[in-house]
């Protein structure tokens, strides 16, 4: 029985009214759009991503103060359910209308930096759900014009004066984030500074397996799934990601192309970083820098644990342990990981990219031997055999490795034998392919793949 793909990270959102709001703002119905945002906000007004949505439209009716107003509480509403990427999204909204944000973002990294008196160990609890469509109706449909936008603008107004009302008691507790609430308070400010806002549709391919990505995504607001094609071209849905979600980061370690799709299965909201950016920001603050190369690392040994058939030869229990001898290496197009008749410097676990195993005729005439990505492992051949390498392993992709040196790899079969058995039957695999491949007549050659 398949197993349904996990949900990262939290439960998945109901707010469907809002689904309905987003996607008529999508299509270009703005007045049908407000009447279901603004109605939103009149039955709760502390749904931060209806408050967003709302004075959005608002200030591109002209109704700035408003929209400000609105954006205001907005930031406040989603810090206090614990949305970071929401409350970013916000302060995105109020930059465009003019407004000095560096109050607002000074705001959020307080509550969510490390150390801030505001994390709990605790998980924030989930809102409660809107009703249903059946049950929900919009604004009037007889408001239209000016008179929607006043109504829409009094509902907001009437938002904030419940706020300013319960200002005097204590500000709820939220959850710490995944990378964000490792950072100090000015490196989250500096972190955070580097993310733009955008609104994708129901099926957007926000990014697609094998193209070549330079940014990082956070879910404010929706769903997505991660889809990924399988040996015979069939779509296998990995996970889902909700609110809080930060995927594609594994390109700013990396310009590997994409390992998979992540495509909206509902309107979204999502906060976008380009590399450069948060290179400059890691530059400035190299603990930004750190945490984000840890994050990143985090998430590559979190996603082999389920590929690679070396860690999963290991109990559970052990492989936090065993993935600590590792070290992570970064190798450009055309690198070379093992050098045909030298000894190897260690064993590779493909973390990102590809490589190919190049052999040589005796002529002198380079052919592609395999190809191998993600989860595969090379240099067991000479490890295992105790020789010296019999074929050159290059990146054919810019390509991420853990990497055990030479030295350690008599510990880890020591405490670890039985990843020795899957090596052994590994080694043994790649060694008969080799000759086969050797024997053959027809080979791929390797200038091909157009490594330099």
């Amino acid at each position: 029985m398949r197993m349904a793909p996990p949900v990262l990270p939290g439960a998945r959102t109901v707010d469907s009214p809002l689904d309905r709001a987003l996607a008529l703002l999508l299509a270009g119905e703005r007045e049908a759009a407000l009447r279901w945002s603004a109605a939103v906000v009149q039955h709760d007004a502390s749904v931060p991503s209806a408050l967003i949505l709302t004075c959005r439209l608002l200030a591109d009716a002209g109704r700035t103060e408003a929209a400000i107003e609105g954006l205001e509480l907005g930031v406040k509403r989603a810090i206090d359910t614990g949305n970071l990427p929401l409350a970013v999204a916000a302060v995105g909204d109020l930059g465009a209308l003019g407004r000095d944000v560096g109050r607002h973002l000074d705001e959020i990294a307080a509550a969510f930096c490390q150390g801030s008196p505001r994390l709990s160990g605790a998980a924030t609890p989930p809102p409660p759900p809107l009703p249903h469509d059946s049950g929900f109706e919009p604004l009037s449909s007889f408001l239209s014009g000016p008179a929607l936008l006043s109504k829409a603008t009094a509902i907001l107004h009437e938002a904030s004066k419940e706020y300013e009302s319960s200002a005097d008691s204590e500000p709820p507790l939220i959850a710490p984030l995944s990378l964000f609430s490792a950072l100090e308070k000015d490196g989250l400010r500096a972190l955070i500074g580097c993310f733009e806002m955008i609104t994708v549709p129901a099926g957007k391919a926000v990014i697609s397996e094998g193209e070549e990505g330079a940014e990082a995504y956070i879910v404010a607001r929706g769903e997505l799934e991660v889809r990924r094609k399988d040996e015979e071209d069939r779509t296998i849905t990995l996970a889902r990601l909700t609110n809080g979600a930060l995927f594609g980061e594994m390109a700013l370690l990396s310009r590997a192309p994409r390992a998979a799709s992540v495509v909206a299965n509902r309107p979204s909201i999502l906060l976008v970083a380009r590399r450069d950016a948060l290179e400059a920001v890691a530059e400035k603050r190299p603990d930004v820098g750190v945490e984000l190369a840890a994050h990143c690392r985090r998430r590559m040994v979190a996603n082999l644990v389920r590929t690679s058939k070396v860690l999963l030869s290991v109990s559970a229990k052990e492989r936090p342990a065993l993935v600590e001898r590792f070290e992570t290496k970064v190798f450009e197009k055309g690198d070379k990981l093992i050098v045909d008749g030298k000894e190897t410097s260690g064993l590779h676990l493909i973390a990102s990219g590809e490589v190919a195993v190049i052999g040589r005729e005796e002529g002198g005439e380079n052919f592609v031997i395999a190809t191998l990505g993600v989860g595969e492992t090379v240099g067991e051949v000479a490890l295992v055999l105790r020789r010296k390498a019999n074929a050159d392993v290059v990146a054919v992709h810019p390509t991420v490795t853990l990497h055990l040196p030479r030295e350690d790899f008599l510990g880890l079969i020591r405490d670890h034998p039985a990843i020795l058995a899957g090596l052994y039957l590994c080694a043994v695999e790649r060694d008969d392919e080799t000759a086969s491949v050797l024997a053959g007549s027809t080979v791929a050659l390797a200038e091909d793949y157009d490594l330099v």
